[in-house]
């Protein structure tokens, strides 16, 4: 999931914290010269205080649209009416520390200089590939649902149902008070849509973002999705995309800056009349939601470390067909384009390995496969990494898929 960014301002020493933060890996717009402090969802650091206090906790989200109806939206999408928040109540599934009353606790001593960056033993990576492993799965029930008339919250009911049978908790449940088990955004949504009764229209493009906390770790991806047929100006959107995704995933390998990934994005998107988002980014995730490195995806010059074997983390480009910058709704989660016109995101939580880079989040043989991997001119069928390993297992189930 996207992430804004806390930002610390320093002469010589650190002085003073600044800006704000989010969810799955989004960063803040604004360009500075101090560095990155800890993500969260997206909630405004001046609110964070007050988490504890104002999270609905379990049982307490919603019934009803919240948001006022003098509120300039930008596009078509209006909030709907939404179910009442999910209790997960089995003894047997770990929750993570903000469960109950919405605030994360683990975390909050990361590490302030953002090149930073903790090195997964071997143990926790094989956790991270099981708790991968699901959100994929779960990614891919949920993308199977996606047809005109059936709403966001029937998704998101199928995949908190899905998540607990599997003795997993669906990381976004009450997440700094997030109200819903995944995120659900509809065409003009960047990201941090809520799921609600609005059913889903012709031609509907929806990025649905997973993330599940199995064993004490959380895996994270995220897709998009076509409610009937796109019509020409989404596929364009969709396979450019998919595509600087793709070659910014290609990219990592031991030794190289995450600062370089924004500039491949950046490169592939901007010649086809397209924009990345600068106020979310990717991050790195772990035991912990959201922490270091911050994956920013646009040219960028921030110290935010070298990629090293055992590091994991998402690179999750929004792009869109117009004006990059964000309009935030009042619920304080739902993003949208300014201009009303949209946008789409790909995410997958990577590993980097010795020899390149492993998705934990990977497809496999039972995985929809869409468009935009058939027409690829970058890279045709399922990407699963670049280590010699990796590479084999693409080969074999693209075999299998007919790519």
């Amino acid at each position: 999931m996207p992430t804004r960014i806390a930002i610390l301002g320093i002469v010589l020493v650190v002085v003073s914290t600044q800006v704000v933060t989010a969810f799955t890996g989004p960063v803040t717009a604004r360009r500075y010269r101090g560095f990155t402090s800890p993500l969260m969802m997206n909630k405004k650091k001046k609110k964070v205080a007050s988490s504890k206090s104002k999270s609905k906790g379990f049982g307490g989200a919603a019934l009803g649209v919240q948001t006022p109806s003098s509120f300039p939206y930008a596009g078509t999408i209006r909030p709907f009416k939404q179910s009442p928040q999910r209790i997960v109540v089995d003894d047997k599934i770990k929750l993570p520390d903000y469960a109950i009353d919405g605030v994360p606790k683990k975390g909050k001593t990361s590490p302030l200089l953002p090149w930073i960056i903790e090195v997964k033993k071997s143990d926790e990576i094989e956790k991270m590939r099981a708790s991968g492993r699901l959100a994929r799965e779960i990614l891919d029930m949920a993308g199977r649902m996606v047809k005109v008339g059936v709403t966001t919250d029937e998704i998101d009911t199928a995949v908190h149902e899905a998540i607990v049978a599997a003795g997993a908790y669906p990381s976004p449940l009450n997440y700094h008070g997030f109200p819903k088990s995944c995120c659900t955004s509809v065409n003009e949504v960047i990201c941090h849509g809520i799921p609600d009764a609005r059913p889903l229209e012709e031609g509907d493009i929806i990025n649905i973002d997973i993330t599940t906390y199995l064993d004490g770790f959380h895996g994270d991806c995220s897709e998009m999705f076509v409610a009937g047929e796109p019509d020409p100006e989404a596929r364009k959107l969709l396979q450019a995309t998919y595509d600087c995704w793709i070659k910014a995933c290609q990219y990592v390998r031991p030794g190289r800056d995450y600062k370089d990934l924004g500039g491949i994005i950046e490169d592939h998107i901007v010649p086809l009349g397209l924009s990345t988002v600068r106020s979310f980014c990717g991050h790195g995730l772990g035991s912990v939601f959201h922490t270091t490195p911050n994956i920013l995806h646009y040219r960028n010059n921030e110290p935010n470390g070298q990629m090293a074997a055992g590091h994991t983390f998402t690179i999750e480009p929004m792009i869109c067909e117009g004006a990059s910058k964000v309009l935030n709704w009042p619920d304080d989660w739902t993003a949208t384009t300014v201009d009303g016109k949209r946008s789409a995101q790909f995410e997958h939580s990577l590993l980097v390995t010795e020899e390149g880079v492993e998705a934990l989040t990977a497809k496999n043989e039972n995985s929809m496969v869409q468009f935009w991997e058939e027409e690829s001119q970058v890279l045709k069928g399922f990407f699963i990494g670049t280590s010699p390993a990796a590479l084999e297992r693409a080969a074999q189930i693209n075999a299998k898929i007919g790519l």
